[in-house]
């Protein structure tokens, strides 16, 4: 694999966009109706698209994706300096706070937040 691009579906592209621009502290790579995306490394986008528009690609086959709206469908685990400072920016960005960095059985400082969509976001530093 040469790069993988993670794509969550939210209700409002242009809300989630500015969410994310927000919280990652960075401008999109791409940004044209029906796809934003951010970079999170050199191999690896952070893809939203819009439930309509993924409908419209999927069919009929699978429930609609705004069937799912608030429902936690995914984590994006972001390992970064200050899991703090990126939760607090969650929180002034309008997303939802859930729990406060703080260790974890598996060796991370972890906080954890949710987009406006209801996709959790943790934020993690390995401790020691």
């Amino acid at each position: 694999m040469k790069k993988v691009i993670f794509i969550i579906y939210v209700k409002n592209q242009q809300i989630s966009t500015e969410f994310y621009r927000k919280v990652l502290g960075n401008e999109p790579v791409l940004n044209v109706p029906g796809m934003t995306e951010f970079m999170v490394n050199e191999n690896t986008n952070l893809g939203i698209m819009p439930e309509k528009g993924i409908a419209k690609i999927l069919g009929s086959g699978v429930p609609h994706p705004e069937s799912g709206n608030g429902i936690p469908r995914c984590e994006i685990y972001l390992k970064v300096d200050n899991p703090q400072e990126y939760l607090d920016r969650l929180v002034s960005s309008g997303g939802n706070f859930l729990s406060s960095a703080s260790p974890r059985a598996w060796g991370d400082e972890a906080a954890y937040g949710a987009d406006p969509d209801g996709h959790i976001l943790a934020f993690a530093r390995k401790i020691g």
